[in-house]
């Protein structure tokens, strides 16, 4: 599949179900499992020029406006995730702008604009050269010094587990190195019930590394393999013991 059929998928993917994603509190398994840490990740926010790509329908956008940023801007490829974004905004005017726009090509941001980049689940529906244009262009706007927090699928996640409730990538068997740029079908629940559909285009852990090197990015991130804790299990623990002791994702944060 070529570069435009995969963005045309995720697009498309999006702009059907982007009313299914709008929520004001946790819902999903990733809502409790990845983004509080990510956020975590991004602090401190308190007075920095913010850019989510990837925003979605605006949920970490708007928490990290609450946390303090000065100004948070997100894009998105999808016009109706974007619509449902302004559409929180008039609801609850934080002040953040969104628009439609491509994650490999930030030619609205001049160099060193931004002080923090954020990316929750973006590179798992670019391909290998998409990833590294996007890397490279985010290196491009951030400050000296500016951070880069971004949240990926766990890249052995697909393969270590049948798939099965509450999160999956169908990979049909085997092929870690393989299987690289190739787009899976996938599904994650929320705790409701209800499941979305999502998209991987798989990329081993040495892809990432070596598009952050290609941008620029010269210094040891911090990386973070983000699981089930004991936390969860708490909260609700017929949700999320299928996946206890897995990797599910991986979050990081790299200075430029």
């Amino acid at each position: 599949m070529s570069n435009v059929n995969h963005k045309n998928s995720t697009k498309n993917l999006y702009n059907r179900t982007a009313s299914e994603w709008i929520r004001a509190e946790p819902t999903s398994l990733s809502d409790f499992t990845a983004r509080p840490f990510v956020l975590k990740l991004c602090e401190p926010v308190s007075g920095l020029q913010l850019l989510d790509i990837g925003c979605g329908e605006g949920y970490c956008s708007r928490e990290l406006r609450r946390r303090g940023a000065a100004k948070v801007h997100g894009i998105d490829l999808s016009q109706g995730m974007i619509e449902a974004a302004k559409l929180q905004e008039v609801e609850d005017a934080l002040g953040i702008s969104y628009e439609v726009g491509c994650a490999t090509s930030l030619k609205q941001f001049d160099d060193g604009e931004i002080d923090l980049v954020v990316a929750v689940f973006l590179f798992n529906y670019l391909t290998i050269s998409q990833t590294q244009e996007c890397m490279a262009e985010v290196a491009r706007i951030l400050r000296p010094g500016g951070r880069f927090v971004f949240s990926v699928p766990h890249p052995s996640f697909p393969y270590m587990r049948e798939p099965a409730y509450p999160f999956y990538f169908q990979v049909d068997g085997a092929g870690y190195f393989s299987k690289r740029d190739r787009q899976f079908p996938g599904r994650i629940w929320k705790r409701d019930g209800s499941w979305l559909n999502v998209q991987l285009i798989h990329k081993t852990l040495e892809d990432y590394f070596n598009a952050l090197r290609i941008a620029g990015f010269n210094t040891m991130p911090i990386l973070q393999e983000l699981r089930v804790t004991p936390e969860h299990i708490a909260v609700d623990e017929s949700f999320f013991s299928p996946l206890v002791d897995q990797p599910l994702h991986l979050a990081l944060q790299i200075s430029r």
